[in-house]
């Protein structure tokens, strides 16, 4: 029998797919093609947010860049949805759509070190289905570290093309500002390379504008030397004590070094073994601190954290780099809800700490946070036109982080973290990351998260894909 699928055209029609027509692709891929009869394709079409319940037509779980260029050129001949999966982890789920052909780039995993003695320079290329997990693992054999985010679940592909920042981001800026190079399928099914010596124009773009110009299948990262030991950790202390750790922690980051990134953190304390039994599910405050520089350096930058007041638990400590950067992965599993608000500031002002102790109050499930991420440095020494990620007047992110498990709970956690963004984007830059916008943010968000570079943006689709192929992501064209 002939089955028959339903997929969505890219002008929204409904279209049917027969076996007869994903046969000739099935046969080019070297990879499984799978459809919703098959055991593995409920696994690999969900993505890490639970809330985006979406089902592609099928899922193309590529191998290689030749399983991406059959997928487009497919796509293209029978205009057919395309959306792309790395890691799956963007909260808006951009990965899926419903009647879609997913590109599952998630087997994709490979990392290469490249090191150039004689120049002092090293370069990691890792394929566009790697999670940071897996760039830490191998350049830090080499006692090198590129600049990433920090959730080790995190894929890169999406990190670095909507900007990406984490603990090294003070030091060498954006995630997209280090990268070197990009292999990229284009709309028209061609593969090409995106760098500063060729098609400058697409690689502009593809530093921080997000998924509009094509599909990339490797990046080339600068590599610094971090590790493998670092001094990291957490502090934490009783919500009680929050005006005195948010004032500490205003006053630390001020007059932190480049190597230092701090993080402030309330939240309910979670069952983790560091933290007395008593004070799991009750409200914390903490500081988590990041020092990529000389272990005994970083130890002396947090001795004042490590000194005051009376924490209830204490695992600031020298630690491999890597375990630092899978410190929070337990905070943010696959699979719960997951709603977040957020905004750049360029200070953080006392009036600030007071909102955010006070919505931190409010919190309604024992997994939301309100954060604080000190992002200040590199990032500011740049012009706003370098790349399109922009935002250069960013110190600190604020992250109204709700999480939770029940789609019953959906409604008042939303309210919370609406309510907490709505009182506290006055202290807002004006700008906003787009790797954080929900599925539910409008066109203005991606003007506040992209603002002097979106004209520009417009310019390099236009060249890059024209018919707008690449659509199911934050996209810059409006509508």
């Amino acid at each position: 029998m002939n089955a028959t699928m339903r997929a969505t055209a890219t002008d929204g029609r409904e279209i049917n797919l027969t076996q007869d027509v994903l046969d000739p692709l099935r046969t080019r891929l070297r990879g499984p093609l799978l459809v919703p009869a098959d055991p593995d394709f409920e696994t690999s079409r969900t993505v890490w947010n639970a809330m985006i319940e979406r089902r592609p037509a099928a899922v193309a779980r590529c191998l290689g860049t030749a399983d991406v260029i059959a997928c487009v050129q497919f796509a293209r001949q029978h205009d057919i949805l395309l959306s792309i999966k790395g890691g799956g982890h963007n909260i808006a789920g951009l990965a899926t759509a419903d009647g879609a052909l997913m590109l599952d780039m998630s087997l994709m995993r490979g990392v290469w070190v490249r090191q150039n003695r004689e120049r002092f320079e090293a370069h990691a290329h890792a394929q566009a289905g790697c999670v940071l997990g897996d760039v830490d693992r191998e350049t830090q054999v080499h006692g090198l570290a590129a600049v990433l985010g920090f959730v080790s679940q995190t894929g890169i592909a999406g990190l670095t093309l909507g900007g990406g920042f984490g603990y090294l981001t003070r030091r060498w800026g954006w995630t997209s500002d280090t990268v070197v190079g990009m292999d990229v399928v284009t709309a028209d099914a061609k593969l090409v390379r995106a760098s500063s010596d060729e098609n400058p124009d697409l690689f502009w773009g593809l530093r921080g504008g997000g998924g509009n110009f094509g599909v990339v299948s490797g990046i080339d990262y600068a590599l610094y030397p971090v590790g493998p030991e670092i001094v990291g950790g957490v502090v934490a202390w009783p919500a009680s004590e929050a005006p005195k750790v948010l004032e500490l922690y205003r006053t630390l980051a001020e007059q932190a070094p480049p190597e230092l990134t701090l993080v402030a953190l309330m939240r309910p304390a979670p069952p983790a073994p560091w933290l007395p039994n008593t004070m799991h599910g009750q409200p914390i405050v903490a500081v988590l601190a990041c020092h990529s520089g000389d272990p005994e350096e970083g130890e002396a930058a947090v001795a004042p954290i490590k000194g005051f007041g009376n924490p209830i638990g204490d695992v600031l400590v020298r630690r491999p780099y890597a375990q630092m950067q899978s410190l929070l992965d337990a905070t943010q599993p696959k699979g719960r809800r997951y709603y977040w608000k957020s905004e750049y500031l360029p200070r953080i002002e006392p009036a600030l700490c007071e909102k955010a102790i006070d919505h931190a109050s409010r919190i309604r499930s024992p997994f939301s946070a309100v954060i604080l991420f000190q992002i200040g440095g590199a990032l500011n020494q740049l012009d706003e036109a370098h790349s399109p990620v922009g935002n250069r007047d960013a110190r600190y992110v604020l992250n109204l982080a709700g999480s939770w498990e029940q789609p019953a709970d959906d409604e008042v956690n939303i309210r919370w973290a609406r309510a907490a963004w709505s009182d506290m984007r006055s202290f807002s830059t004006g700008g906003t990351y787009i790797n954080f916008l929900t599925a539910d943010e409008g066109f203005e968000r991606t003007e506040a998260a992209l603002g002097p570079g979106l004209q520009r943006l417009g310019q390099v689709k236009a060249a890059w894909d024209p018919e707008n192929v690449f659509r199911t992501n934050r996209n810059i064209v409006p509508g």
